[in-house]
């Protein structure tokens, strides 16, 4: 049997969370920054959450990004990012908001000023 694409999948994606439907914590968003907190690989994870804490591995996500890498909708990651958080596999953090960006005025006057330094 062939699978089309843009067709349904043979696994609905809640089975990916094992039917749990909702997050332990509610500050996770789209948005959320996702590190590993460990640096070797946890032993026992199912294999969604296995595919997800190997994703950080290479580097910070966004759970938005982590969603599209793994195909999953980003209310099923949701809960599987709250289990691992928990468990102490994955650290998550806010993003960085507008107001706590450093001035792009001052950053441009210091790359300027280290240009003319040569």
């Amino acid at each position: 049997m062939t699978v089309r694409r843009g067709s349904r999948r043979m696994v609905p994606p809640y089975l990916a969370t094992t039917g749990r439907a909702q997050p332990t914590r509610n500050t996770l968003d789209g948005l959320t920054l996702l590190s590993a907190a460990v640096g070797r690989m946890p032993e026992g994870l199912e294999p969604a959450q296995h595919r997800l804490v190997e994703l950080v591995h290479g580097g910070p996500l966004s759970l938005a990004e982590a969603a599209a890498y793994l195909g999953l909708p980003v209310s099923v990651v949701r809960v599987l990012v709250a289990e691992l958080v928990d468990a102490g596999h994955l650290s998550a953090r806010a993003p960085i908001t507008v107001a706590q960006q450093p001035d792009r005025e001052l950053l441009e006057r210091v790359v300027s000023g280290l240009r003319a330094i040569r």
